[in-house]
This record gives C-alpha cells, sequence and structure tokens, in this order.
C-alpha cells in the first residue's frame, strides 16, 4: 500500500516538466541555396565564443561548450541541472577549404555556409579482360 503518491515530493515536481534531450543532439536545418550547401543550428543561451567549428578530412565539426559554474549564494538551489553543456555534431562536407567556408551567429541561431564541392565527372572506360 502506498498511501504517499510518487510527485508528492517537491524535487520530483519538475522531473517532466519540459522534455530534455538527454542524447545530446543538435538539431539543425541543412538546405542548399545556389551553389551552398547552409546549416541552420539553434544554440539558445549561448555566446558566440562558446561556439568552434572545425574541418578535418573533410568533416566540418560544430561544437559548443558552457559552463555555468557561477552559483548564486542568495539564492537555495533545490535543482540544478543548467551548470554544464557540451554538444558536437559532424557533417561531411567534402574536400572545401575553410576559408571559403562563411558562419554567423546571431540571435542564438548558427548559420554555416559551405560551398558545394565543384566534381566534374570525366567519364573513364574500364577496359574489359
Amino acid at each position: 500500500m502506498n498511501l504517499v503518491p510518487k510527485r508528492f515530493y517537491f524535487d520530483d515536481l519538475f522531473d517532466n516538466f519540459l522534455e530534455v534531450n538527454e542524447n545530446g543532439d543538435m538539431k539543425c536545418d541543412i538546405y542548399e541555396k545556389g551553389n551552398k550547401y547552409y546549416i541552420e543550428m539553434d544554440f539558445p543561451g549561448f555566446e558566440k565564443n562558446n561556439i568552434k567549428l572545425s574541418m578535418d578530412k573533410g568533416y566540418l565539426t560544430i561544437s559548443a561548450e558552457k559552463n555555468n559554474e557561477n552559483q548564486d549564494e542568495s539564492k537555495n538551489y533545490i535543482r540544478r541541472e543548467r551548470c554544464y553543456n557540451k554538444y558536437e555534431r559532424s557533417f561531411y562536407v567534402g574536400n572545401v577549404a575553410e576559408e571559403n567556408i562563411d558562419a554567423k551567429f546571431e540571435k542564438g541561431i548558427l548559420t554555416v555556409k559551405v560551398p558545394k564541392e565543384n566534381k566534374e565527372k570525366d567519364q573513364k572506360f574500364i577496359e574489359i579482360k
């Protein structure tokens, strides 16, 4: 017999208040326009200096890290879930030079413009033996 309901305690009230994406996925939109690909990614609460872009072997990696360790002593915290966040996601963009990639961060949205890889296909025939 359970006289006290599971959600009775105050610290349990916030368990399902907002759905938390625990696997750390960074949601984005990818589209093409003209001769470029666009990646738009939301970073609410992040600042420009918290976000890094890098290229390695054709992969564009976007990572973001934020640390909110400054604790306000005047607050009596019941739960702290916004202390540290780290996200990372990679996209294969081909052999694009880093200097040709353009990135802009405005109002919590990162927009990355990547030129399409210029692939000229030469038709080649294979000899049949």
